[in-house]
């Protein structure tokens, strides 16, 4: 299973919106088969292991990490090949969350004779499927926020100004995170002032992410870079100065969203990300929209860059909000991962809820 795991990862960034998922195929000691799914639509890993183990697949042992689809998608369903095959006993990592198959599969290797062992390496299969299994259960993506910070924790100058806090290694790092997103999210604020591009470095230009900007109300710099790429989404809410017409007219695609307390819906977001597949959706943004997510329990997993610098009294903090009144209410993470990046330190931390 710890082989099917790592061919699994093989995936990363490549499979979007689909899982990622490795599978080994054994016969006595011997390692006769094994694939991992590529890309979305591509063969499953299930069905090239077969193809690879060809007849010595029959009283075989198949070890894979999601539990085999038992539905018609883009391919057929990978259980009745594996039944076909002869396949003695499965060993699956972790039971598929998607509704279409969740346990399916599983019943259907048993009424066929064939012995189902489940829950191997369960905590690591897992891991690796975070979106994925975030938009089956919850409906919604599972939400990293990138933070740039000072050892004073502050994000930014009172001015705004921001570029750069973190060092050349950190902002080379993030290309890594980015790339194996989704989408990224970002607010006007930070488009009107950095002016980014939000892309990933190494890829081309139709294989960016998605990059959704958040404009409550339409006050976006028309002249922004970002603007002019594909793959760019404009979630609104409201249009006072009429610049819907000049955006529509740059073939900026466009989505309006019902406001509440004069702000995007986020939870509205989230169920539309859902509905368009986006399993692992990356933040970049200013206090005032990562506070606002925090508040509303949006945020999975913080990634902080924290830099050997200070930044003052009045500079901008991390989050806006909420406003905590007893120190009872205080927000409680769970370390994950720290490590040196450059001269930065990277603090990868998960909200406890």
């Amino acid at each position: 299973m710890s082989q099917a795991l790592s061919l699994a990862v093989k995936g990363l960034c490549k499979t979007k919106p689909n899982p990622y998922v490795g599978c080994v195929i054994v016969q006595g000691s011997n390692i006769v088969g094994q694939g991992y799914h590529s890309k979305a639509g591509g063969r499953h890993a299930e069905i090239i292991a077969l193809e690879e183990a060809g007849d010595l697949s029959r009283n075989a042992d198949l070890y894979v990490t999601l539990e085999p689809c038992a539905h018609y998608g883009k391919t057929p369903p990978c259980i009745k090949s594996i039944v076909s095959a002869g396949i003695k006993r499965v060993f699956i990592a972790m039971e598929d969350p998607n509704p279409l198959v969740r346990g399916k599969g599983i019943s259907i290797l048993r009424e066929n004779n064939i012995e189902v062992i489940t829950g191997i390496l369960l905590e690591q299969a897992t891991e690796i499927n975070l979106g994925f299994i975030s938009r089956m259960t919850l409906s919604r993506p599972y939400i990293r926020s990138k933070i740039a910070a000072s050892i004073d924790g502050r994000t930014s100058l009172a001015s705004g100004e921001s570029q750069w806090i973190s060092s050349e290694d950190s902002r080379r790092d993030v290309q890594a995170w980015r790339d194996r997103a989704c989408a990224i999210l970002t607010g006007v604020g930070t488009v009107n002032y950095d002016n980014p591009n939000l892309t990933v470095r190494h890829v081309s230009s139709k294989q960016q992410p998605l990059r959704i900007i958040l404009d409550s109300n339409l006050s976006i710099n028309l002249n922004s870079k970002i603007l002019t790429q594909e793959n760019i989404l404009l979630v609104y809410g409201r249009d006072p100065k009429n610049k819907l017409k000049s955006l529509i007219d740059s073939k900026v695609n466009t989505l309006c969203l019902p406001l509440h307390k004069k702000k995007i819906n986020l939870y509205k977001l989230m169920e539309y990300l859902a509905e368009i597949e986006i399993n692992d959706l990356w933040v970049e943004a200013g206090p005032d929209l990562n506070g606002s997510m925090l508040e509303l329990n949006l945020i999975d997993e913080l990634i902080t860059y924290i830099a050997p610098i200070l930044l003052g009294g009045n500079a901008n903090p991390m989050f806006n909000n909420p406003i905590l009144k007893s120190i009872e209410n205080k927000i409680h993470l769970k370390l994950h991962d720290v490590r040196s990046i450059g001269c930065d330190l990277r603090i990868q931390s998960r909200v406890i809820r």
